[in-house]
């Protein structure tokens, strides 16, 4: 490849009791792709957070142009032609979608705002993303992943020579993200220099062009696509060959615990099925599909109309989520920031806060059973912090999850929904991740476990359910499913059911 646009060299990030970046190199190349690599907690978005101004360097040089130089800041950053679209949404939610993509730098017409302009320039922006939405529309009224797109046109706007995407598809459709990527082709087509940061290695080969892979907050090395295979990669991600990415164990099944009859809302539609003690059924379907309010609704965070819930064959009524726990039902949201996590308390606080009654006594916390639980479940699920007292806020994605989950096992359910477990983790953590669900399966409990990931619902379901549109389309054992036929039922219609 010709001379790098940027170039890191030995960058060190520390932080007060750890050492965050030791030694990290990076390239970025006009026209080009990079992805950059590395489980949670590897240094991927403090690397970035430094290249785009959040955080300054404790040592190291970056070269821009062949030139040292030091970003000052966010705006620095971006005056210098470098723009980041966050994993983490950054929107105003009651401004239009316009006034989001252009706040702070909204076009003038004299001392008064050109909201005709903005709007204009907007929907250009849109249309480029294939975005069907008018740029006046509230960002309060779109989906997470039409707000992803919102994101994702912001940085656009900047026109940015070096732009950095964070998980972009994270939470697009299909269809989403092929307009991302037929953008990202126009965008190397126009010099641009692309970080692409995604979990997802079906990505990574088709739209990168090479990899950077950090371990640890080490550099691990740089490869080109075509010399690398997905065993390779994940090699040098986690330090170690994966031989079983997902290791479904088998159990023998016991009585149903969790019976769902009829259950009906403006969400579902006559929904019915069963999970038996030691059994994973997983949920399948599109983006709208009704998954996630099924397990809210027999949570109890969504209200039913009609039909009903049973768990252990006792019947149950739950018209909260306080209901759900004391009923043996714990569930794990797909948003662990904005429903699963307190992002300002400590790990122990967030870990135990639903499971309070289990080490208190006379109304007193016993601290030191706190955190002894704490630290086990520090150790025996390898979340990576020095401390259990450092706030959630600061820990990766990943084992944020990690936090998130071990926080519904210390409730001691019967029952666990996991809706999309794996969201925004690296292959490593996944494998954790996994062993905890096969874990609590081998106890005899049961799991419904919703993920937009077929490898995933393939490769440790043992039942696997497919709703559309609110209605179950399809039911399938383990043996006798396969990626098309789950497909075939996630895309029929209401009348054809």
């Amino acid at each position: 490849m010709k001379t790098p646009i940027l170039k890191m060299t030995n960058i060190v990030k520390e932080f007060p009791g750890v050492k965050a970046l030791d030694g990290v190199n990076l390239e970025l190349y006009e026209g080009k792709v990079m992805a950059l690599m590395g489980e949670n907690g590897a240094g991927k978005s403090t690397l970035m957070k430094i290249l785009s101004g959040v955080y300054k360097k404790t040592k190291g040089q970056i070269y821009y142009n062949g030139k040292e130089e030091d970003i000052k800041g966010p705006k620095d950053a971006a005056d210098k032609g470098i723009a980041i679209i966050h994993q983490e949404l950054n929107l105003v939610n009651d401004l239009s979608i316009g006034e989001n993509i252009f706040l702070g730098r909204e076009p003038k017409n004299g001392l008064k705002i050109d909201f005709n302009k903005l709007h204009s320039d907007s929907q250009k922006l849109l249309q480029k993303l294939n975005v069907e939405t008018s740029s006046k529309c509230l960002v309060k009224n779109l989906s997470i992943g039409q707000k992803q797109m919102i994101e994702i046109a912001k940085a656009l706007s900047l026109d940015a020579k070096i732009i950095i995407m964070d998980e972009p598809t994270d939470a697009l459709t299909d269809k989403e993200t092929e307009s991302l990527f037929k953008v990202i082709n126009e965008l190397k087509e126009e010099g641009k220099a692309i970080v692409y940061i995604s979990h997802r290695l079906k990505e990574i080969f088709e739209i990168c062009d090479y990899i950077t892979v950090l371990r640890d907050g080490k550099y691990v090395g740089q490869e080109e696509i075509k010399d690398i295979d997905e065993d390779k990669m994940i090699e040098m991600m986690v330090g170690r060959k994966l031989t079983d990415q997902f290791p479904r164990i088998e159990c023998e099944k016991g009585e149903p615990i969790l019976e769902v009859k009829n259950l009906k809302n403006k969400f579902v539609d006559n929904v019915s099925f069963d999970v038996k003690g030691g059994e994973i059924v997983g949920i399948s379907g599109l983006m709208g599909a009704g998954r996630t309010e099924l397990a809210k609704t027999i949570y109890g965070h969504i209200k039913k109309e009609s039909g009903s819930i049973y768990v252990n064959k006792k019947e149950i009524f739950n018209r909260s989520s306080k209901d759900g726990l004391k009923n043996k039902i714990a569930y794990v949201s797909e948003d662990r920031k904005g429903d699963g996590l307190i992002l300002d308390l400590s790990i122990r606080e967030n870990m135990t806060i639903s499971s309070l009654n289990t080490i208190s006594s006379l109304f007193k916390i016993n601290k030191q059973k706190e955190k002894e639980i704490v630290n086990s479940y520090i150790d025996k699920i390898n979340i990576k912090t020095p401390s259990q007292e450092q706030l959630i806020r600061n820990l990766s994605g990943g084992n944020q999850q990690k936090v998130a989950i071990a926080k519904a096992l210390l409730t001691n359910p019967d029952v666990l929904i996991l809706d999309e477990p794996t969201r925004g983790v690296d292959v490593g953590a996944k494998k954790e991740i996994y062993d905890l669900i096969n874990d609590f399966k081998s106890k005899g409990k049961a799991v419904i476990m919703i993920s937009s990931e077929m490898p995933e619902i393939l490769g440790l379901s043992d039942r696997i359910l497919v709703l559309s549109q609110g209605r179950i389309t399809g039911e399938f054992e383990k043996e006798e499913v396969s990626q098309e036929a789950i497909l075939k039922c996630a895309v029929e219609t209401r009348e054809a059911v």
